[in-house]
């Protein structure tokens, strides 16, 4: 078994791949790695030269990468899908939080500033493949935070996939393809272990990326309803999907769900899915027992 290791995406990233050592091996990894990094300087609110930085200064661009147009679409399919509960225009909702700097700087200690008033979600963007045009409403700003890794996720899996088996995690996106991968899942009993074959799995939740702020803790899971973070009776979601960007929008809308619901959309949907309340008991959902 190979593998290496990396930061990437403000999380650290790790390849696995089931293939005897050599140069192939060596090249695969580059490859996949440089894809994180590629896709980084495409998709990040925290980079100014970024494509998306340049679309959220613009409100419109023209001849946007078929990257940038990809997540866009699959950001407001996800919106589509969950009736708004994941929604890729709360930017201006985390900046309000004190999420304005990467989480390694925000991170650091002390306190925060954070307006805590409401910030508008759930804005419009059009797509307009002909002419590769994004266009946003007015005060519209996009954040790809956990879609954008996901994909990063997937894209890296499939370069690595025809080399064998391969494992490729990033924080809590992970997707596998091919040989038989055991996942943990930490639940209030112990360590809860999944195995997969292929497909993904992501875990949101509010136990994660949490900072203090002058009015109070503050975490990265907005609520599109309220503009603010998050308050469920959920502590954190796992979810499993064919995809890390399906398994993302799921995990995201299923936490925002609340405890009951999201068990009954997990059963309903048959998406494997475990739910951690936040009094430490843990449900499982979605076909798992």
């Amino acid at each position: 078994m190979e593998r290496t290791s990396f930061r990437a995406m403000g999380t650290d990233v790790e390849f696995l791949l089931d293939a005897p050592p050599d140069t192939r091996v060596e090249d695969a990894f580059a490859s996949a790695r440089a894809e994180f990094a590629r896709l980084e300087a495409i998709l990040s609110r925290f980079r100014p030269e970024s494509e998306l930085s340049e679309l959220n200064r613009a409100g419109r661009l023209e001849g946007a990468s078929p990257d940038l147009l990809r997540v866009t679409e699959l950001a407001l399919d996800g919106r589509a899908r969950t009736r708004g509960r994941f929604d890729p225009t709360v930017h201006d909702a985390l900046v309000a939080a004190g999420y304005d700097r990467t989480f390694e700087e925000v991170g650091l200690g002390g306190t925060v500033v954070a307006t805590r008033s409401p910030a508008r979600c759930l804005g419009a963007v059009t797509v307009v493949r002909e002419s590769a045009e994004i266009r946003l409403g007015p005060g519209v700003k996009l954040d790809f935070g956990g879609i954008g890794k996901g994909y990063a996720v997937d894209c890296a899996c499939e370069l690595l996939a025809p080399f064998g088996p391969c494992l490729v995690s990033a924080g809590g996106d992970l997707a596998v393809r091919g040989g038989a991968w055991p996942v943990g899942v930490e639940t209030h009993l112990g360590t809860l272990t999944l195995e997969l074959t292929s497909g993904a799995v992501a875990t949101s939740g509010a136990d994660r990326r949490r900072w203090r702020t002058s009015e109070g803790e503050a975490h990265h899971i907005i609520d599109p309803r309220s503009g603010s973070p998050a308050e469920t009776d959920l502590l954190r979601v796992t979810v499993v999907a064919e995809t890390a960007v399906d398994a993302e929008v799921l995990a995201t809308s299923l936490y925002l769900a609340g405890a009951r619901p999201a068990a009954l959309e997990a059963d309903e949907l048959g998406a494997p899915a475990v739910l951690t309340h936040r009094d430490g008991s843990t449900v499982l959902a979605g076909g798992l027992a």
